[in-house]
């Protein structure tokens, strides 16, 4: 049966959404960080560390055969998610780890050489950026990167110089976790596979605002985060197509992924198995299940148009008010409702500590992402995420904040460029996610 789609009824699954901050009822506006849980979520992992807590696949006892059902049936929900079939789907403890997984593994399959490139973007959360970073420094690759221009968008003119016959990975977010923008997979697809480059996807921040179908996308591997879908912490998964997992050595080695193991060598099960050794996040892959059960027992397609319009209000909102520099401002790319900004002349965590001070939870630094802050001549931002619990009065309400935030810094009209000051002054060095 699925829900209609009725914000308020929404909200009502969250008990964190009750709190207040300073007097004021929290606006939360990190998601793009992590995602708030709803009852469902918090109630199945607490019902099966009372009811059915044990270890997976290695006890024939009545415990440990319900533990294992309940874990193999969350993989089957998750799988279903991302359209994919359940052998496809890799338990991580999240998208970096899923992505140093990838990296690794290909590191001791001496797919790459010296001479080979990688190819990422200059949008890259560090997490899609270092492990690679690495797996260039120790085989002799190259590593190259997809310039961003000046309204946030890739520059596929680059892709195309950049993606070619020395090309063997090429690495890249479906949604940037600073700008929101929606990078054209398709076209990123198809400059790889020309070049016979294996393709990997950071789906982190469009998992829980677009539908996925992965086999259907052209990727070959795919990560992302059960935190940032309304699921627990310590759990992702690393999606992969057949033939590219059977085709990668495990990368880290333990128990529970052997299939015989003598004092001399050790003989793998095959994928996923391959690369889940040791204990598994047994509660947490059961709980991430219920949060995409829950999510999906709602009418998505009314949850993302109204995400859509929580988008637009929010952007257009925080263009009409002086002083603030958008991250990526542009009409003629798909986007989420994540917004990253400056305001002139007052530094990204003071800002954040006023919005605070209203009530408003909002991400400020560097998200991740120094390179690309270092690409607009920043150190760090603020950054507001919505959700499907988000509402427009929610919306209004940062607005209304943001508008009150140069004034009570004493900050003068602007006299040049917007942001010309941000990212110096008062403040930190950035902080992450």
């Amino acid at each position: 049966m699925t829900l209609p789609f009725d914000v308020d009824a929404v909200r009502a699954d969250f008990p964190i959404l009750e709190t207040e901050i300073d007097g004021h009822p929290l606006v939360y506006l990190d998601s793009g960080a992590t995602s708030q849980k709803p009852r469902a979520v918090l109630d199945a992992e607490r019902d099966f560390l009372e009811r059915a807590n044990s270890a997976v696949h290695r006890g024939a006892h009545t415990l440990a055969a319900e533990a294992t059902e309940l874990f193999e049936d969350a993989r089957v929900t998750v799988a279903e998610f991302v359209g994919a079939e359940p052998e496809q789907l890799v338990w991580t403890s999240g998208a970096t780890a899923g992505l140093n997984l990838v990296a690794g593994s290909l590191g001791y399959a001496g797919r790459l050489r010296e001479g080979d490139e990688i190819v990422v973007t200059e949008a890259e959360h560090h997490a899609n950026l270092i492990p690679w970073q690495e797996l260039a420094a120790r085989t002799g690759a190259r590593l190259r990167h997809i310039p961003v221009l000046d309204d946030g968008t890739l520059d596929m003119h680059a892709a195309a110089d950049l993606i070619g016959e020395r090309t063997k990975v090429v690495a890249f977010p479906h949604v940037s976790n600073v700008l929101g923008i929606v990078n054209p997979v398709a076209k990123l697809v198809t400059l790889a596979r020309g070049a016979g480059a294996l393709t990997v996807l950071d789906a982190c921040q469009s998992a829980p605002h677009l539908a996925l179908d992965l086999p259907a996308s052209g990727v070959d591997l795919a990560v992302f985060s059960g935190h940032k879908i309304h699921g627990p912490y310590g759990i992702g998964a690393l999606w992969g197509r057949d033939e590219v997992l059977e085709s990668l050595p495990p990368f880290t080695f333990g128990g529970s992924m052997i299939t015989t193991v003598t004092l001399d060598k050790a003989e793998y099960l095959p994928p996923p198995q391959r690369f889940e050794p040791g204990t598994q996040p047994v509660s947490q892959a059961v709980a991430f299940a219920a949060a995409l059960r829950w999510l999906g027992a709602h009418d998505l397609d009314a949850a993302r148009a109204h995400e859509a319009a929580l988008e637009k209000r929010m952007r257009d909102g925080l263009r009409s008010i002086d002083g603030i520099r958008l991250l990526g401002d542009t009409d003629a790319a798909d986007r989420v409702a994540l917004q990253a900004f400056t305001v002139e002349g007052v530094h990204a965590h003071d800002v954040g500590q006023f919005l605070d001070s209203r009530g408003v939870a909002a991400r400020v630094g560097h998200h991740c992402a120094q390179p690309l802050h270092r690409r607009f001549g920043i150190t760090a931002s603020v950054r507001a995420s919505a959700a499907i619990h988000t509402t427009q009065a929610e919306i209004d309400t940062f607005l209304d904040a943001v508008s009150g935030v140069r004034g009570f810094f004493g900050v003068a009209s602007p006299t040049g460029a917007p942001g010309a000051e941000a990212g110096v002054g008062a403040g930190t060095a950035g902080v992450n996610a």
